[in-house]
């Protein structure tokens, strides 16, 4: 079995990761700047949170997580109340329209890549299936 250094494994991985994510940010081709839709998803999957605990997560400023809550609340995409434990902060959750912009999101970024995999060879799929469990025990960790 040939072996490969995880230094050369991560200069492979890397680019192509990238360019990955960027095409699928690209096919998305929503009206939302990446950091917003990250926000929104971070808020969908972790909500309600306050703008603290976004920042946080989004590895963001506590500014810069209060701009974009003030665009995705201005759009109608979450929605702010007081937070029981401390009436001085708020809590930020998605709305049913912002859930639904996620879901078409989604919906056309996984479009993307599954007409992408459609050209594959059954065993390339297998192996591509595989990589993902390995790379989600990676992120995982």
């Amino acid at each position: 079995m040939r072996t490969i250094s995880t230094t050369d494994l991560a200069h492979r991985l890397r680019p192509v990761l990238t360019r990955l994510a960027r095409r699928m940010r690209q096919e998305a081709n929503g009206d939302l700047t990446p950091t917003q839709v990250a926000a929104l998803a971070t808020i969908s999957r972790f909500g309600p949170l306050t703008p603290s605990e976004l920042a946080s997560r989004e590895k963001i400023q506590r500014p810069t997580a209060t701009r974009v809550l003030a665009l995705l609340e201005e759009r109608g995409l979450v929605a702010r109340t007081a937070d029981p434990s401390d009436r001085r902060s708020s809590l930020v959750a998605a709305t049913p329209v912002g859930l639904e912009l996620l879901d078409a999101v989604r919906e056309r970024k996984d479009a993307f890549l599954a007409l992408r995999l459609e050209t594959l060879s059954p065993e390339d799929l297998v192996i591509l299936d595989r990589a993902a469990e390995i790379l989600e025990r990676v992120l995982d960790e």
